[in-house]
């Protein structure tokens, strides 16, 4: 499978509360439960007025649906070609 981020634009969810967080995860559960192996979100990052959420994915059109079966905006779906830190350097 790739590695996808993908950028979601929702106004306000930097201020959203530990319980809109966890119906949020499981609203997202739900959505890949029904999609089965071809997808795993692994973590998101939740800065302002965004979400950058990073998954596992057969393709983009996977990632689409899942954001069409959630209900979270997919607005950038960018697929990782490689990751670094800082070891890279030595």
């Amino acid at each position: 499978m790739k590695k996808y981020v993908i950028e979601r634009n929702i106004p306000g969810v930097g201020d959203s509360s530990a319980e809109q967080l966890k119906g949020a995860a499981a609203t997202s559960n739900a959505a890949l439960a029904k999609l089965g192996p071809d997808v795993q979100w692994l973590h998101s990052y939740i800065a302002g007025d965004s979400t950058f959420c990073v998954y596992l994915a057969k393709d983009e059109e996977t990632i689409r649906k899942h954001a069409e079966l959630s209900g979270f905006p997919a607005n950038r779906i960018i697929e990782v070609k490689t990751v670094i830190d800082p070891s890279a350097a030595g």
